[in-house]
């Protein structure tokens, strides 16, 4: 079956908020087998809604909506498809009570725009809210589905959990799809796709490839009538990917390298430390996202040309001679921090990150050093970008240099 999203709301238009709903939405669906073909985001225009609804009706089986449930002049959602499905809205009593129980229990009183929210039209069947005073709205008509949902994710998310998707599982039966992504990093989009063209014009499981900040990412998907059968095309269809790409895949779904590289880290009883300068700490936060990390990340610095010389002991004829943009330096950096903290391991990143080039380097030049007190090592990438990608991606290249060395 044909599924399709509405998001509603101007905010959504004019860049205030963004749609989380749909990306949370868009990865709900395939678990119950549905195919989403389309996503809409409309303002508070009852018209413009309606067309979308006329839209919507002609091309998909189920209609989920999110947003426009409010008290508010400007929340149309039960308007639009009233006028769409030419019912009439009635104030349901039922509602009325519970809104009033609720304000009483906050001691609150109760607007009387409140009031707007418990009209329902006839054909629809309230979806109760547990987190809000917007219930949703399920309407079966005509071998179609509308499914109103409010627009705060924390309330949509509880009423889909809650409610809608069990109804939704016993209504479509057993049909499922199960994804899993594959992360690779070190080759070009183009070269994965060139590796694994074969598989790409495979139809159960579909493979896709998308490039992500962490690498490229390969989503392989599989629709059948259980978990479990899914689960096995998926399988081998990831063998046959792994055949290929070997040691590229560095991880699959949820794992990110902070998580990986702190599990390595735990595991060999290693402890390390970072220096920064131009990534502003970021380097540093990243590690310590994961929960625990203090067992084994020992401290940051954020250091320029000036510190680094003055309290790090880095010789200043080094970055005289050779830029505070250079290999020479961050390796200077990494065994600086190193034994300073009193780990096992330092890193050290420095990068040109913008807005202009910085002693003949252009923007988006990297050098990492990582010292482990055996040796040290020393890498030089070139991403360019905004100042923010720069950062991120010396950050991320960073993670991936410790982690092969740690592997």
């Amino acid at each position: 079956m044909k599924a399709e999203i509405i998001s509603i709301g101007t905010e959504l238009l004019l860049g205030e908020i963004v749609d989380t709903n749909s990306a949370y939405l868009a990865s709900q669906l395939p678990l119950l087998g549905l195919d989403l073909h389309f996503i809409s985001t409309v303002g508070d225009n009852q018209q413009r809604l309606v067309n979308i609804l006329q839209q919507a009706w002609q091309r998909s089986d189920i209609i989920l909506t999110t947003g426009g449930l409010g008290p508010t002049q400007d929340d149309i959602t039960r308007e639009a498809i009233a006028e769409f499905l030419a019912e009439e809205i009635r104030t349901n009593p039922e509602l009325v009570k519970e809104f009033e129980r609720l304000f009483k229990h906050f001691k609150m009183e109760m607007p009387k725009s409140n009031l707007r929210q418990a009209g329902v039209i006839p054909s629809a069947q309230i979806i109760a809210n547990p987190r809000g005073t917007a219930p949703g709205w399920w309407i079966e008509r005509d071998n179609h589905t509308i499914i109103t949902m409010p627009g705060p994710p924390n309330e949509m998310q509880l009423m889909w959990t809650n409610s809608i998707m069990p109804r939704l599982q016993q209504k479509l039966g057993t049909a499922i799809i199960v994804s899993k992504t594959l992360k690779v990093f070190g080759l070009s989009e183009a070269k994965v796709d060139e590796l694994v063209s074969s598989f790409l014009v495979s139809t159960n499981p579909t493979v896709g490839t998308y490039a992500k900040p962490d690498g490229i990412h390969l989503r392989i998907t599989a629709k059948a009538c259980t978990t479990d059968e899914a689960q096995a095309f998926i399988t081998e269809k990831e063998r046959s990917i792994r055949a290929i790409l070997g040691d590229s895949i560095w991880g699959t779904d949820s794992d990110n390298l902070e998580a990986i590289i702190g599990a390595l880290l735990m595991a060999k009883g290693l402890t390390m430390a970072s220096m920064e300068s131009s990534t502003g700490g970021l380097l540093a936060n990243c590690i310590t996202n994961i929960p625990g990390s203090s067992r084994y990340f020992k401290g940051g610095v954020i250091a320029y040309t000036d510190s680094v010389n003055t309290f790090y002991g880095i010789d200043e004829h080094l970055t005289s001679r050779y830029g505070m943009i250079s290999t020479e330096v961050a390796a200077a950096m990494a065994l600086a921090v190193r034994q300073h903290l009193r780990t096992d391991i330092g890193i050290a990143l420095t990068a040109v990150t913008g807005p202009s080039e910085i002693e003949g380097k252009p923007i988006g030049t990297i050098c990492i050093g990582i010292d482990n007190g055996q040796r040290t090592s020393t890498f030089t990438k070139n991403y360019p970008g905004n100042r923010p990608q720069v950062k991120q991606r010396a950050v991320i290249s960073a993670l991936f240099e410790l982690r092969r060395i740690l592997i």
